[in-house]
């Protein structure tokens, strides 16, 4: 088995930004970014705030990163484990990414995902998986897998990038938090 490499970062276009975790006085501008960043997204059901909010209730954010810049949140990023029907441990969901759209193609959203996955690959993670745009999330190493499943899902729009080694196969399931409807 041969470690997988994220690859690497783009020049930002916004040189006053940094990624820093989530503090708890970054949750109600989390909440504003994540509404803004979705509120025209055709493909969304426009449940990410509540998505957010219900995993940090149960307490099942592995990583929750904010961009900032001149002290305001400008994006944000979660990463929370998922279950997969084989019961293998150590793989974690990529999502919400949420840039505020004012902020959008500049960069940030890529550094958000960039930095997340690093620093989940440093916490021993095996993978992780993303539904979402094939076009955008291929740049950060996700592939489909014929392996993993995520039920009802088009096979292109759930992607899967394994740190170390192949995918197990079988069905993944995120958290209960990802079926809140408000």
């Amino acid at each position: 088995m041969t470690k997988t490499d994220i690859p690497a970062l783009q020049p930002l276009r916004t040189p006053n930004m940094h990624i820093r975790d989530e503090r708890p006085s970054d949750i109600v501008a989390i909440e504003a970014v994540t509404i803004a960043a979705f509120k025209q997204a055709v493909h969304s059901e426009h449940t990410e705030q509540f998505i957010v909010r219900e995993l940090r209730n149960a307490a099942a954010m592995t990583i929750s990163l904010v961009a900032e810049d001149n002290d305001a949140v400008i994006g944000h990023v979660a990463i929370s484990p998922v279950s997969l029907s084989g019961g293998e441990t150590s793989w974690y969901g990529l999502g919400p990414v949420s840039v505020a759209p004012e902020r959008q193609n500049n960069g940030i959203g890529s550094q958000l995902v960039r930095t997340a996955l690093v620093r989940l690959q440093g916490l021993g993670a095996a993978g992780c998986v993303v539904l979402g745009d094939p076009g955008y999330y291929s740049r950060f190493g996700f592939k489909p897998s014929a392996q993993m499943q995520l039920p009802g899902v088009p096979a292109e729009y759930f992607q899967m990038f394994a740190f170390n080694g192949e995918p197990p196969a079988g069905t993944v399931a995120y958290h209960p938090a990802f079926t809140v409807k408000a």
